[in-house]
């Protein structure tokens, strides 16, 4: 009988301990009055790159997993038929600048010889004035002077008319040189390519997508409150995150978004009890700064909790502080 006794006498010590232990554990990461905890997903903004004109794809110049510079050259669409119509614009240019500079050298003849008919017509008018010309040869003399006057004014029209192709065809220069910049496409975001959702030698209409870039400055976790707290939460309020993958880790966040109307919480939130309720959707941004010492480490989907402070004169307990691991090298 002494065995069973002793046996019986450790099961439940052991039991005191761990329910010691556990108590002890709870009690020191016990959420305190003030603060308010929610569950979410590491959200990443996608960037879709996609094509403002239909064509071929002539190169992809980035794989999935890639980490890209805002303005990098992400893909380039096949610009052989917008050569050959520039190269088009560009010689109309010339035949424009040719038929200006005709226009120009056809002005001066005209004027000189306008000037030319002026002098012949005072002469024939100061001869006939001495009764030494005819009044045929002074009406000769007038109409030839009309008419230098005339063609001085359809040489200025043809000069005109040579400006304006030219500024016509300098226009279309411009829009091809435009269209042709277009079929370059790069990064309006420094992150990390997510898809590449085509290859080269496709064919992609007017906003097709070609590649999605992870925005790594703008990652943040969506959670949602009720009305009670979301009400007490102000913008610009500290918060934290506690990633499933590794829980020693705390990372400090700011509250970006709180929703102006209430709504019905997604299934993601994982409990029953809680999708049936009104809440609101908050969003918890990351430090950009922070995002660009980790950004190897930034993963969209990771699970966590969230804690928000919702009265700001409370301190944060000591196992939400924050706590972030070293910086990679």
């Amino acid at each position: 009988m002494r065995a069973p006794s002793v046996l019986v006498l450790f099961v439940v010590l052991v039991l005191t301990a761990g329910t010691f232990a556990y108590w002890s554990y709870e009690r020191a990461n016990r959420l305190p009055a003030g603060f308010a905890s929610a569950n979410g997903r590491i959200e990443v903004q996608r960037v879709d790159i996609a094509s403002k004109l239909v064509g071929r794809v002539d190169e992809i110049r980035v794989d999935e997993g890639d980490f890209v510079e805002k303005g990098t050259i992400i893909a380039q669409l096949d610009t052989s038929e917008l050569q050959a119509q520039l190269d088009a614009a560009k010689a109309s240019v010339q035949r424009a600048i040719a038929s200006i500079n005709r226009a120009k050298a056809e002005i001066a003849i005209r004027e000189a010889e306008h000037h030319l008919a002026e002098v012949e017509l005072e002469r024939a008018v100061e001869l006939q004035k001495r009764a030494a010309g005819t009044v045929a040869l002074v009406d000769q003399r007038k109409a030839e002077h009309a008419v230098t006057e005339a063609q001085i004014r359809l040489a200025r029209a043809a000069l005109e008319d040579a400006a304006a192709s030219r500024a016509a065809a300098e226009a279309e220069v411009a829009k091809i040189e435009a269209t042709r910049a277009d079929s370059t496409l790069h990064t309006p975001v420094s992150g990390r390519v997510e898809y590449k959702l085509v290859q080269p030698g496709e064919v992609v209409a007017a906003g097709g997508r070609l590649v999605t870039i992870l925005d790594l400055t703008d990652v943040f976790m969506t959670i949602f409150l009720p009305t009670a707290q979301a009400g007490r939460l102000a913008l610009g309020s500290e918060a934290r995150i506690v990633l499933d993958a590794d829980p020693t880790y705390v990372i400090p966040v700011t509250v970006s978004f709180v929703a102006a109307e209430a709504q019905f919480t997604p299934k993601t939130v994982e409990t029953e009890e809680e999708r049936e309720k009104l809440m609101y959707r908050v969003k918890l941004a990351i430090d950009p700064t922070l995002l660009e010492t980790y950004r190897k480490y930034v993963k969209a989907g990771l699970t966590g909790n969230a804690y928000v402070r919702l009265d700001p004169d409370v301190m944060w307990p000591a196992h939400l502080e924050p706590n972030l691991p070293d910086v990679p090298s």
